[in-house]
């Protein structure tokens, strides 16, 4: 699924710095962006802003640029850069960034991005956004259109008006989906402000329509729903966990699910990060030390940060060592409380398209320390990079700083990690299209389903030819599928001090 740069909403991926994880730190060194920071074209009062212009903002950029960006070289070598040729800053920020391909065609650099710094600050410490706090996802965003809801957050809008997983959105504000004003429809769907929308959708299985009219609203996200245990065919008691995102509030989240499926005694787990983005490094490695136990991880790295070259070996931005350890305790509640383990002897993951960055870091991580992972579902986004935010004249920008690996040196996915596929980026398992006739955690969901088969028998579940043909062609048009969420829920986020 591929995050749609043309929607209002911006998608991010979060990352938590090695450092903040390790005694060994250093001071961080200034860079030659310092002396241009903060000069605005608007300052904002009691920041430390200076009164400044456009073309300050723009100056700062690339020598901001230049001091971090992980593929800086190749932004030298353009020849478009100008800035005067650019409107505004953000204008100019969108060209800074590498040309570069990957190997199936891909930009390599697809999560280069900046917000308001308020509604990054929002996002990151609580995980709230403005909207009816349900995912939707474009099937096609070019007419004829389609789009379904994937997942509702509890209590929010969307809840509140019984819109379930699987709904099909027809119209929007008077606007057929499938054809209709794609402005009134983004505007509808992804809303700016709290004004009402009135939405025309078909639940799931049903056979008539019906309209509802939400007000949008500050929604705080649950990253980890208490999880289910559930039953596979042959009898092994399986606990089924859902995690959303890694920001902060997925810390608390993780904790009281893998205690919960702990006390339960189940056979296996079945972590479900098929719509997760991603968010802070921490939380992906506090979870993988939770699900591998302390005898696997000890005295190991979940991931080592590579900068650019002219850092080798350091953190250019907070100092200290690059190498991040499965990290045992909490850090945002109950700071320095030991974390519960299942001690796990495999893990079976459920991914998709959005599945990106941190959430592929923690499958990475565990396939490093060779904790078997197998994955269920579809390749996953291809993020291996991450960033620290920089706030600056109160817009926070997002650009490639870092790369990571696992204990075994490998962090080479930008096309993805492929279930059943062959390589290095590519984990035992069974490719299986989304199922969206069925509820998350419910047993007969095709994703779970396949789990629950591959948790008895190793193998993927048998089919008919006709079925598996369908699944096939269900595969192939789910790789054009959207997931359109902020950028701000789709990176690796280093936590600075």
């Amino acid at each position: 699924m591929k995050t749609p740069s043309h929607l209002a909403t911006t998608a991010l991926t979060l990352a938590l710095l090695a450092s903040a994880c390790s005694s060994k730190t250093t001071h961080a060194p200034s860079f030659p962006s310092d002396a241009l920071a903060g000069k605005c074209q608007s300052p904002r009062p009691g920041t430390g802003d200076r009164a400044g212009t456009a073309a300050d903002e723009k100056a700062w950029l690339r020598a901001w640029t230049d001091d971090l960006y992980l593929w800086y070289r190749e932004v030298a070598a353009r020849t478009d850069l100008d800035p005067t040729g650019y409107a505004t800053p953000q204008d100019y920020f969108e060209v800074l960034k590498t040309p570069a391909l990957t190997a199936s065609g891909r930009a390599r650099d697809q999560f280069h991005f900046h917000m308001p710094t308020a509604e990054w600050e929002a996002l990151a410490s609580s995980g709230s956004e403005l909207g009816y706090g349900m995912q939707v996802v474009l099937l096609s965003r070019s007419p004829p259109r389609r789009a379904l809801v994937a997942y509702v957050e509890p209590g929010s809008p969307a809840a509140r008006a019984s819109i379930d997983r699987g709904a099909e959105i027809l119209e929007v504000d008077g606007a057929v989906l499938l054809d209709g004003d794609p402005a009134v429809i983004n505007g509808g769907l992804f809303p700016a402000d709290t004004t009402p929308h009135t939405l025309v959708l078909a639940d799931a299985g049903a056979s008539l329509s019906r309209s509802v009219t939400m007000t949008p609203a500050t929604v705080a996200m649950t990253p980890v729903p208490a999880p289910v245990v559930v039953q596979s065919p042959g009898g092994r008691k399986v606990g089924y966990v859902i995690m959303n995102d890694h920001l902060q509030a997925a810390e608390a989240g993780m904790t009281s699910a893998i205690t919960q499926v702990r006390a339960a005694g189940v056979d296996d787990v079945v972590l479900d990060l098929r719509y997760n983005g991603g968010g802070y490094m921490l939380v992906a490695s506090q979870t993988a030390y939770m699900l591998a136990g302390p005898a696997r991880t000890s005295a190991r790295i979940f991931e080592r940060t590579i900068f650019n070259d002219k850092y080798p070996g350091i953190d250019p931005v907070a100092g200290g060592t690059v190498d991040m350890p499965f990290y045992p305790y909490r850090y945002f509640g109950s700071r320095g409380s030991a974390l519960p383990t299942l001690s796990l002897p495999r893990l079976i993951v459920l991914t998709g398209g959005g599945t990106c960055s941190a959430s592929e870091s923690l499958m990475n991580g565990l396939a490093g320390v060779d904790l078997p992972v197998y994955q269920i579902g579809t390749t996953t986004c291809g993020k291996p990079y991450g960033f620290y935010p920089k706030d600056n004249c109160g817009t926070t920008w997002f650009s490639i700083q870092f790369q990571g690996v696992n204990a075994k040196g490998f962090g080479d996915y930008a096309d993805g990690l492929v279930p059943g596929g062959t390589g290095g980026a590519s984990f035992p398992g069974c490719a299986v299209a989304d199922d969206f006739l069925h509820a998350l955690g419910d047993p007969a969901e095709a994703r779970l389903a396949a789990a629950l088969a591959w948790a008895d028998t190793g193998a993927c579940p048998a089919l008919p030819a006709a079925q598996a043909a369908r699944v096939r062609e269900a595969l192939a048009q789910e790789r054009e599928w959207v997931l359109p969420r902020s950028l701000a829920r789709e990176m690796r986020l280093p936590l600075s001090r």
